[in-house]
């Protein structure tokens, strides 16, 4: 499965599409994490386990039904090799 198949079959689901929507930054941090993911070849248990962390953890922060803590975050992208970047513009008129 590729990214964009799991994307799409994902968003079918109401409740996703909707988080999706109204949680914009959960939603880029679940895609970065997903998709980094993905081009490992890893499955949330393999993150997990390099994040020092639980698979659950990860299914929970993927499905945007958690506010993780930048703490969070930064541990996984370090076990995906990426340096979490946060930047800040503009909101949208």
């Amino acid at each position: 499965m590729t990214y964009n198949q799991y994307l799409k079959e994902r968003l079918k689901d109401s409740r996703f599409k909707k988080l999706s929507q109204e949680y914009d930054e959960r939603y880029q941090v679940a895609r970065a994490i997903i998709k980094a993911r993905f081009k490992k070849g890893w499955s949330q248990r393999d993150l997990a386990k390099k994040a020092k962390t639980t698979q659950a953890v990860i299914s929970r922060v993927e499905n945007m039904t958690v506010n993780s803590r930048v703490k969070l975050i930064q541990k996984i992208a370090e076990a995906l090799g990426l340096v979490l970047e946060i930047n800040f513009r503009p909101q949208a008129s």
